[in-house]
């Protein structure tokens, strides 16, 4: 069924002469009759009787106007799902809790007017992120790909911001009382990041932190979630982890967990934003703009080799 015909339908119905459906749509009265009764054919009923002021719906007219109202509207809201100016801007975060999620929260808290949908595509291979923003399944996603030559050309990576990272360790932890710790003093204690895949561009960056300085990173058994990562790391006197000084994480309070920067030099976890070459959603340049302007780490910096 022709859109253009139903639109023409239900305003010509509104107004009630074809000549002002006309004016108002940029074409020829004859272009609005000839759409009508195309429409007509289609339906095999008439739809307008005409009179001395123009056109009355008949009652068939009466009956398919709520439908074609309605056939109408979705086709309106089809096309704005589509148009970046006019939907909300999809971005793809690797959890709610994450870094990138805060920033986008604070960016939101001082942009209220901002529609913006933030979403987890919970994979864990960054192509199929990069995959998900060629295809327009999301606007831009927080993820990296390590190796830039394995970039398709129709999308791009900037530089996103740097999130450093904190030793997370229970009450009874040796390094528990710390203040600030450096990488060496982090070398022979167990830091367990259960779960690392295969792949992942956090796999990467483990491989990496821990060939530099020679940690004991063990990514032993499955990631039953934060809580029991929690859980684990109040009850032991051995077990750390690391986190992103963004990252939210909440705990009872009796657990005591204890988040210690780590300095000289600050692990930092580059995060980077995947999106389009040509023609992003316009709520990037917003989002773009309040990135560059957060505060930089204090030198010295180890970032992996990407």
């Amino acid at each position: 069924m022709d859109t253009e015909a139903l639109r023409s339908f239900v305003r010509a119905a509104e107004l009630g002469r074809f000549q002002l459906v006309a004016a108002e749509s940029g074409v020829t009265q004859q272009a609005v009759s000839k759409r009508i009764a195309a429409l007509e054919r289609e339906l095999a009923v008439r739809l307008f009787s005409r009179t001395a002021r123009g056109v009355e719906l008949t009652l068939d007219g009466q009956a398919f106007l709520p439908h074609a109202r309605s056939l109408v509207a979705g086709v309106e809201r089809a096309i704005a799902a589509v148009r970046p100016g006019s939907r909300a801007l999809r971005i793809d975060v690797l959890g709610r809790r994450s870094a990138q999620a805060v920033v986008l929260h604070d960016y939101w808290r001082s942009h209220p007017g901002t529609d913006l949908d933030v979403v987890t595509l919970r994979v864990d291979d960054p192509r199929v992120a990069v995959a998900a923003v060629a295809s327009g399944e999301v606007d831009a996603s927080f993820r990296t790909v390590p190796d830039p030559a394995a970039m398709p050309p129709d999308v791009r990576m900037i530089h996103a911001f740097d999130s450093p990272l904190e030793l997370l360790v229970g009450p009874r932890h040796p390094l528990a009382s710390a203040r600030e710790l450096t990488p060496p003093h982090l070398r022979k204690h167990r830091i367990w990041v259960p779960g690392i895949a295969p792949m992942s561009e956090w796999a990467e960056f483990y491989d990496q932190l821990a060939t530099d300085f020679d940690l004991r990173i063990d990514a032993a058994g499955p990631h039953f979630g934060d809580e029991v990562l929690l859980d684990t790391l109040a009850a032991s006197a051995d077990v750390a982890t690391l986190v992103g000084a963004r990252d939210r994480y909440i705990w009872p309070a009796h657990y005591d967990l204890r988040r210690i920067p780590v300095a000289n030099p600050t692990l930092a976890y580059p995060l980077s934003l995947i999106l389009p070459r040509t023609n992003p959603h316009p709520g990037l340049r917003g989002i773009i703009s309040h990135l560059d302007n957060l505060p930089k780490l204090p030198e010295p910096v180890w970032r992996p080799s990407w």
